[in-house]
């Protein structure tokens, strides 16, 4: 599958800064060691950095901590601390795993990733060959693995997503992510994700992140309103294309992964467009939820999912 480049602004993209420059230079540094490792070193050594993370950044902490009574406010404060703990030696190893990406081959993928059902993602993909696809995911396991695994069997991914601040470190990302994998940014992606459908492709929309209130719609997320995107929404219903929820699940602590392929979400139809967006978010949101409930160890627990508050609520962050 091929695609042509597209011009998502009209303006002149600033120089990057200094600060860039530097951010690069240690970003360059960080990966190059993590990449030069055993795997299993480079596991170990994300890992204690998830530990530092936990142990020296406090105001994320209590951040965290916050989500954390918000959806589990049965947990004990030592339960919610244990859960936060394991989420940042995840995403260390995250990390890790995506400095070494570029070593992952398909006769080597057997090692680290299997299916929980093997049947149900070919199923999967047979009808996103037919007729394109939207995958529901999130920032959850080890979600960067989830595109590459994907395009290294044959079927490219194009991912929508919020560009990073540093424009180097972003382009240093989408180079480890390897050229079969496509990202397009949130605010100009509709007519790449529209074409890639048409070509029956893969497009991949996180739903689990904070939006400002123009561009999400409030749906419940742990008995609490949560603006999310209404991206995901908006797209399956104006080209049709069936929503299907895939993670990558890590095993425990280990290197293994098993890819959980759950069952489409099929399209409320209230008679109402703007009622369908909400409904529809919301069943994609309850979707996430459930992940969440089951292996809350592997999301982002620090990220400000409830910032955006309802007209007339405080913020609480």
């Amino acid at each position: 599958m091929s695609y042509r480049s597209e011009a998502v602004t009209t303006s002149v993209t600033p120089p990057p800064s200094s600060r860039d420059r530097l951010e690069y230079v240690a970003f360059r540094a960080g990966v190059g060691a993590l990449a030069s490792l055993p795997r299993s070193a480079a596991m170990r050594f994300g890992a204690a950095l998830g530990d530092l993370f936990y142990q020296f950044d406090a105001r994320r902490r209590s951040t965290a901590l916050t989500n954390l009574h918000i959806a589990f406010p049965q947990n004990s404060e030592e339960e919610n601390l244990r859960i936060l703990r394991e989420s940042c030696r995840n995403l260390g190893r995250v990390d890790a795993v995506v400095c070494q990406l570029p070593r992952l081959t398909p006769e080597t993928l057997s090692r680290y990733v299997g299916f929980r059902d093997e049947s149900a993602w070919r199923r999967t993909l047979a009808d996103i060959e037919q007729n394109g696809g939207l995958i529901l995911t999130g920032h959850f396991g080890n979600w960067e693995m989830l595109a590459y695994v994907h395009a290294l069997l044959g079927h490219p991914v194009t991912l929508v997503h919020r560009p990073m601040r540093n424009p180097l470190v972003g382009a240093g990302i989408a180079r480890l992510r390897g050229p079969a994998t496509r990202a397009l940014p949130k605010r100009a992606a509709a007519r790449g994700v529209i074409r890639t459908l048409r070509h029956k492709g893969i497009v991949v929309i996180p739903i689990d992140q904070n939006q400002s209130a123009r561009l999400g719609v409030f749906v419940d997320f742990f008995g609490m309103k949560a603006c999310t995107t209404f991206g995901l929404a908006r797209l399956a219903k104006l080209t049709g294309a069936p929503v299907y929820p895939v993670f990558l699940v890590r095993q425990g602590s280990s290197d293994r992964h098993l890819v959980e392929t759950l069952p489409p979400v099929g399209w409320i139809d209230t008679g109402d467009a703007e009622a369908d967006v909400v409904a529809n978010t919301q069943r994609y949101s309850d979707v996430f939820e459930g992940m969440l409930r089951q292996y809350p160890e592997q999301w982002i627990w620090f990220h400000r999912r409830w910032r955006t508050r309802p007209p007339g609520e405080a913020q609480f962050y």
